[in-house]
């Protein structure tokens, strides 16, 4: 890794930037491009700074068959065919530039997950940023080539990929061109139990493989991600719906946009939280620096009278001696008058 961040769009993402948010729409404008559209919006206004969507027709990504092996059976989408769910789920590609036209009259960059070369060829022509590997098609090398080639920044979702498997990725990327690239952990669940993100794994990503790294988050809230930024995560992507119940592919494990915008404000605290190896007083440490304990005289002692337990104590405030020089101090004469809650200092005895 030769820098700490790659640029989209002029936007650095990295350890030493606000983390980077990715609002997924999949596929949950739901067949309607006014929800699409919504969506959007939606995500521009909770602060995400980039809308992601997905590229590939029904037949791009699979074919209409009725063997077994093309049925899904259990789970969200029990009982369709493969063909069934991607030609539900789908984006149609007559979409694509009116979504990006609105992104960018927005202010939200926009790019996608292409399914297939005729995917990265269609996003070339509407000048994406930057293109996401799904963790489905982590193990394709030829498409990883192909939007390598392109020579934008990538990112790559790793669920269900062993060590090899990413190591392999990231090499044929790299290989490729790519020289951007961002590595998610990830569990491809819909949704995934938090009990079984194993999040140490973004910061050994870090070290394994010498990659920037950050979390495809398929929990059902933020909990998950905002502790992914404490272990190293730049960069959080979150699938987003307008209704949870709205009945589409995705909606059930999609944050609404109020909960988008908890995500984007949340991440954004934990990572100005991290600040840096840090052991001296902080600002707001500063002003209550007087409330710790220091050494008081507690009873009225006379000039020459020994300092004793009886007549000095370590209490609140902080004006006088540190309390470790209690005992240093006991044994020792007052050299005058000493009044009850006068803090001690060396100038009053000897």
């Amino acid at each position: 890794m030769t820098k700490n961040y790659i640029e989209i769009n002029g936007q650095k993402i990295g350890p030493d930037y606000k983390p980077y948010i990715i609002a997924e729409l999949s596929a949950n404008h739901n067949g309607d491009i006014n929800k699409a559209f919504k969506i959007i919006e939606e995500a521009k206004r909770a602060g995400a700074d980039a809308i992601k969507l997905q590229t590939y027709r029904a037949d791009t990504i699979t074919i209409d068959c009725d063997k077994e092996d093309f049925q899904i059976h259990g789970g969200l989408w029990d009982g369709k065919s493969l063909y069934e769910l991607y030609e539900w789920a789908h984006t149609p590609w007559e979409w694509h530039a009116p979504l990006f036209a609105k992104a960018k009259e927005l202010g939200i960059t926009m790019f996608s997950s292409p399914f297939d070369f005729t995917a990265v060829d269609l996003l070339e022509e509407l000048d994406a940023p930057a293109y996401k590997i799904a963790s489905f098609e982590l193990v394709d090398h030829a498409l990883i080539a192909k939007v390598a080639q392109t020579g934008k920044p990538m990112i790559m979702s790793t669920g269900m990929a062993n060590d090899v498997e990413i190591r392999e990725a990231i090499d044929v990327a790299k290989n490729n061109g790519c020289q951007e690239l961002v590595v998610l952990h990830c569990v491809s669940g819909y949704p995934a139990p938090a009990d079984q993100y194993n999040l140490r794994t973004i910061a050994d990503m870090q070290q394994r493989f010498g990659v920037l790294s950050g979390l495809s988050d398929h929990t059902i809230d933020n909990a998950t991600a905002v502790t992914s930024i404490a272990l190293g995560a730049c960069l959080i992507e979150k699938h987003v719906t307008l209704d949870r119940n709205g009945g589409g592919p995705d909606d059930s494990f999609s944050l609404e946009p109020k909960e988008l915008k908890a995500l984007c404000d949340d991440t954004n605290t934990a990572w100005q939280s991290l600040g840096k190896v840090n052991y001296e007083r902080t600002e707001a440490e500063k002003g209550n620096v007087k409330f710790r304990r220091s050494l008081y005289i507690i009873k009225d002692v006379k000039e020459g009278e020994e300092l004793s337990l009886r007549n000095i104590r370590s209490i609140r405030p902080g004006y006088g001696l540190a309390p470790k020089y209690l005992d240093e101090v006991i044994g020792k004469r007052a050299i005058k008058f000493l009044e009850r809650g006068t803090p001690l200092s060396e100038e009053l005895y000897v």
